[in-house]
């Protein structure tokens, strides 16, 4: 996979790596934090890096402990949900999807709460925000339940004013090398708790606490999941780049809307970032794979003997158009791209 990343920006890139340089800080220094006040900016949240969106749940995870508990995670979504919460001390309860939207479902995560659920992380997949986000954010709030949002998918992802992250107690990004923010590694997580921003902090660096020169470890659970100057410098020029390259998607998929009509279909309101685009039962000449396939269900992962029809199904009956920043074909019309396609 070729990552355009224009000349411009590559001097912009540059010039911030001299600044590092010059600064004698590779890392936790001006870089970052600047990194972490550009993405809160964006999001409007408080936002902390991490080295991975991963590494985000997992912090999240943590803080709430989920030791002993149950976790609702879709299973059509990445393993690292089921296994941060495996990480944390926490059970993973697999949960149903929607075939509309490919996200957690709301009627299968009502029925698999129990006294002993702790937390659900609900994952927004393809880039778009999950449907049924609202209701699950009431019915979590009304029984004391955390809700956590796997952000991976969600850069420029937005429903009536609110991107991931805004729904529950703390969202997590990432920027792994094929995602519309980019960074080759690292992720973001956002939160309006100050509390939990403040321990994350700490959390990231071993459980550090720095007081006047003085470093005393204030949290046991803590480990190295910083975010280098360097990624970090990264992360500034690509927050100037995402305009561009949510320009370039959203641009491509009006095209791709007049040519595909068996498709995710978003509510009022909502504009998503297409990390992907979403076809089902179509024979595609070009594509990208799909978002997750069969093999990538945590219940079937996970060995566990329970029937998730809805998450079968679209394991097998859905493809992603190519939407990926830079695509060559991209500026063709809609009856040329009709021919590439299909």
């Amino acid at each position: 996979m070729i990552i355009p990343f224009e000349e411009e920006y590559r001097r912009k890139f540059y010039e911030l790596e001299e600044q590092i340089f010059d600064s004698g800080f590779w890392s936790e220094g001006k870089m970052l934090r600047t990194f972490e006040e550009k993405f809160g900016e964006y999001v409007k949240l408080g936002a902390r890096a991490v080295s991975s969106g991963g590494a985000g749940l997992l912090a999240i995870l943590d803080y709430i402990d989920v030791k002993g508990k149950d976790v609702l995670v879709p299973s059509n979504t990445f393993w690292a949900d089921a296994r941060a919460v495996k990480l944390a001390g926490g059970n993973p309860v697999y949960v149903d999807c929607n075939r509309n939207d490919l996200c957690m479902s709301f009627e299968d995560m009502q029925a698999k709460t129990t006294k002993n659920t702790k937390a659900v992380i609900v994952v927004h997949i393809g880039g778009h925000i999950a449907f049924q986000i609202e209701e699950m954010a009431a019915f979590c709030k009304e029984r004391g339940i955390y809700l956590i949002e796997d952000c991976a998918h969600a850069h420029g992802a937005w429903w009536n004013g609110k991107t991931g992250g805004h729904y529950g107690f703390a969202g997590a990004y990432s920027f792994y090398a094929t995602k519309t923010l980019p960074l080759g590694d690292g992720g973001m997580i956002v939160s309006k708790d100050e509390e939990f921003l403040k321990w994350v902090e700490e959390y990231r660096n071993y459980g550090k606490e720095v007081v006047d020169g003085h470093v005393s470890y204030r949290l046991l659970n803590g480990f190295n999941y910083r975010l280098s100057e360097f990624n970090a410098a990264l992360g500034i020029v690509q927050m100037e780049r995402l305009g561009t390259i949510l320009e370039f998607k959203r641009t491509l998929a009006k095209k791709y809307d007049q040519i595909f009509e068996n498709r995710v279909h978003f509510p009022v309101g909502m504009i998503s970032g297409y990390y992907k685009y979403i076809v089902f039962d179509t024979e595609l000449k070009q594509e990208t794979g799909q978002v997750f396939g069969s093999g990538d269900l945590g219940h079937v992962i996970d060995a566990a003997e329970m029937k998730l029809p809805s998450s079968s199904w679209v394991a097998s009956h859905h493809k992603c158009v190519p939407i990926y920043y830079g695509y060559e074909s991209a500026d063709r019309s809609i009856k040329e791209l009709r021919e590439i396609l299909l």
